[in-house]
């Protein structure tokens, strides 16, 4: 009976969750392609497109600078954060496993608790600041939402970084120790290329949570529609044009229905790193 009890309970959970995903992709993919097939709006222009003015005489659906820059932040975020991820696994399971357990891993771990907006003060009061400093311009743009990315991102990479290490069979290092390598040359020689898939794994989980973040990019990144010159220029992501315009659209209008064509390119870009991801499982499986 309480066999019975438990599979159905669990596939009703699976059945509501199957539901609500397909819901999801539903809603969204019809909005989304309202904007090609009832409003006439060109795929090619929004995806190639420069200028967003859905307001001008002439309005003009250009989404190339927010992909642009949702693309840039997300890997220039995963490009600070990989190396620093990476390091404090190698750190807290292979040289000071101690130490890393007790103190430096719960510290990497609160990181991930943080609300975005916390993040975004803490980018608008030190990051901001320093790079005016720094470089020429106001201190915002794609490098200071980089930033500010790079460390919300880095619990998961750091996360997922001791796992894949510290799930490492122990007599593959013993083996390399028997043969006489050193501590450093058994760790990037046999540790790290034989935990690579499941360190990229890591990575990639991190881009995708910073391609979808959208309030601390929102508050360091300028959100100017343009494609920036430099990484201190001011410019804009696919999240922050969708969470500014969206209040000021009515429901149905082609405005309102393009929103949800990036909106759209948000989720389709969720789907690629998930089957990136899996990949990765599958050859580190291998």
């Amino acid at each position: 009976m309480e066999e019975w009890v438990g599979k159905v309970y669990t596939a009703l959970c699976i059945l509501v969750l199957v539901i609500t995903i397909a819901a999801i992709v539903y809603f969204v993919s019809s909005r989304g392609l309202t904007t090609f097939i009832m409003d006439g709006v060109s795929l090619g222009g929004l995806l190639s497109g420069l200028k967003w003015d859905p307001e001008g005489d002439i309005p003009l659906y250009g989404a190339l600078p927010f992909i642009f820059g949702s693309f840039s932040t997300s890997l220039l975020a995963a490009l600070i954060a990989a190396p620093l991820g990476i390091c404090a696994a190698v750190f807290m399971t292979q040289i000071m496993p101690g130490i890393g357990k007790k103190v430096l891993q719960p510290v990497i771990e609160l990181l991930a608790g943080i609300p975005s907006v916390v993040f975004g003060f803490v980018g608008l009061s030190i990051v901001v600041p320093a790079l005016r400093a720094l470089f020429p311009g106001q201190g915002i743009g794609i490098a200071a939402g980089s930033i500010v990315l790079s460390l919300m991102i880095l619990p998961t990479v750091t996360t997922i970084a001791t796992d894949a290490l510290a799930a490492l069979p122990r007599g593959l290092k013993e083996a390399s120790f028997a043969l006489g390598a050193t501590r450093w040359q058994t760790i990037y020689r046999t540790v790290l290329p034989t935990t690579l898939p499941a360190l990229l794994t890591g990575v990639v989980l991190g881009m995708s949570r910073a391609f979808g973040e959208a309030l601390a990019v929102q508050m360091v990144i300028g959100n100017s529609p343009h494609i920036p010159h430099s990484l201190f220029e001011s410019a804009s992501t696919l999240t922050s044009v969708i969470t500014l315009d969206m209040g000021n659209t009515v429901m149905g209008s082609t405005h309102n229905n393009a929103l949800w064509s990036l909106a759209l390119i948000l989720l389709s870009m969720t789907f690629v790193f998930v089957f990136i991801v899996r990949f990765l499982e599958r050859r580190n499986q291998r």
